[in-house]
């Protein structure tokens, strides 16, 4: 079992949806990050070509 977090966005869940068809600004994916404590998700659009440091710029 996973233990349970003490802080807000102390822990983290991610995930990407991917194959969407593009929009005007290109994006194609959508990344979504839940936070484990308070289940507060970040649903934010994005490319699949984005790199890990911009992901990081993003979030």
């Amino acid at each position: 079992p996973l233990d349970i977090p003490v802080w807000k966005w102390d822990e983290i869940s991610m995930d990407f949806v991917i194959r969407l068809p593009r929009t005007q600004r290109r994006h194609d994916t959508i990344w979504v990050v839940v936070d484990r404590l308070t289940k507060a998700a970040h649903v934010l659009p994005i490319r699949k070509d984005y790199s890990v440091s911009r992901l990081a710029e993003i979030f």
